[in-house]
């Protein structure tokens, strides 16, 4: 695939992560489905490939490298067809982690972000709660000073790792009045007296660990917060634009493997005296699906090297994120069909993947909302800046 994005040494790094991933992950990939645990011991193996640690600074044990290489992060992630293992992964590394390197001080990222990127340590990203999903500015939770400590109360809900991780990025209302402009950011260790975690039962991302996170009087000291007071907003919007763009992606790479598999299929199956992938009508719609895939996957491209420059790409990454789940939603759906009955049975690799493809319109921001704030840019000229 080597092109104006990728290089020879990403075609490399590709080749290693897919040997890596057929050794290590995809024998696994059953059992952790039907467990909903994710084995421990991938995530030292994961941090020892240096896979947790692509972009962040070398000297917090990272490769300093371009976001091309987590491009093929997530891509040949969707490829072992676990939507629940890929999430666990990039929610702790993009998610979390974006966090612990952009806005926690030297001392926190000497041990946090350095065991994060070992993967000794694991993350999770605590926005959500119950009555406040893609309003960020309406969460509940509050961090009330008391001395040189912060007293956390209040509760998360669908929290990816949000079980079984080792520290909680939190996002918490330090001055409730000012609603959006009153939100802060907080480190938690999950051994924290006071934090309790039950785990989610979903219609997909089986492998995952879904959390509902409640925070009864947890104490930390003041230098837990991260970055500065009540600029929390700010901080999550600033990361939003990267977390669009990952799940646009995962969506492309998933349909990609979809139409490969249901390419495969019909290539292999006879009806009426010839393979079905000599059928018109299978054809033409095949092309158009193809089409689609190859039209997102271009732009997600382009704006990754945009972002990857350090433009500030909200927009297009809200685009991005928007019609490329639409566009898998449909892909998945029309492969499934072109498998027939076999599409409908669980041995048969569609139908876990048109179960886990159905977040993507709803996870990081659902399509409706995202539908708002394009419109805010387009129709009323809106201007969302990075914070220096």
């Amino acid at each position: 695939m080597i092109n104006s994005f990728f290089t020879e040494e990403h075609e490399l790094f590709r080749t290693g992560l897919k040997d890596f991933l057929d050794k290590e992950v995809s024998p696994q990939i059953d059992k952790w489905e039907a467990t909903g645990t994710i084995d421990r011991s991938i995530w030292s193996k994961f941090g020892d490939m240096g896979y947790f640690g692509l972009n962040y600074p070398e000297q917090y044990g990272g490769l300093g490298l371009d976001l091309f290489y987590t491009v093929v992060l997530l891509e040949e992630l969707q490829k072992i067809n676990s939507g629940g293992f890929a999430a666990a992964i990039w929610a702790h590394a993009y998610l979390a982690m974006t966090h612990l390197n952009a806005e926690a001080s030297d001392s926190l990222k000497e041990e946090y972000l350095t065991k994060s990127i070992s993967g000794e340590y694991i993350g999770c990203l605590c926005i959500t709660e119950p009555f406040a999903g893609s309003d960020v500015s309406g969460i509940k939770t509050t961090a009330i000073k008391k001395g040189k400590n912060w007293i956390i109360n209040g509760s998360k809900t669908f929290i990816t790792n949000g079980v079984y991780s080792d520290y909680l990025i939190v996002a918490a209302k330090t001055s409730p009045e000012l609603r959006g402009k009153g939100i802060s950011i907080f480190l938690i260790d999950r051994n924290t007296d006071g934090v309790s975690a039950n785990k989610l039962d979903k219609l997909g991302w089986r492998a995952s660990d879904t959390g509902e996170i409640a925070f009864d009087n947890v104490t930390i000291n003041e230098e837990r917060l991260m970055g500065e007071e009540n600029q929390g907003f700010p901080y999550i919007m600033q990361h939003f634009a990267l977390e669009r763009l990952i799940m646009g992606i995962n969506a492309h790479a998933r349909a990609e493997y979809a139409i490969a598999y249901a390419l495969q299929y019909m290539s292999e199956r006879t009806a009426f005296g010839t393979t079905i992938d000599q059928f018109q009508a299978l054809r033409h719609k095949m092309a158009e699906l193809s089409t689609e895939v190859e039209i997102i996957k271009t732009f997600n491209y382009h704006t990754m090297a945009r972002l990857d420059k350090g433009e500030y790409v909200v927009k297009e990454a809200t685009m991005s994120k928007l019609k490329s789940t639409a566009v898998a939603d449909e892909v998945i759906y029309e492969c499934l069909q072109f498998l027939g009955g076999y599409g409908y049975m669980e041995e048969y690799p569609l139908a876990r993947m048109f179960r886990d493809s159905r977040l993507g319109p709803i996870g990081g921001g659902t399509s409706q909302i995202l539908k708002e704030i394009i419109a805010k840019m387009v129709i009323d000229k809106k201007q969302y800046k990075a914070k220096v």
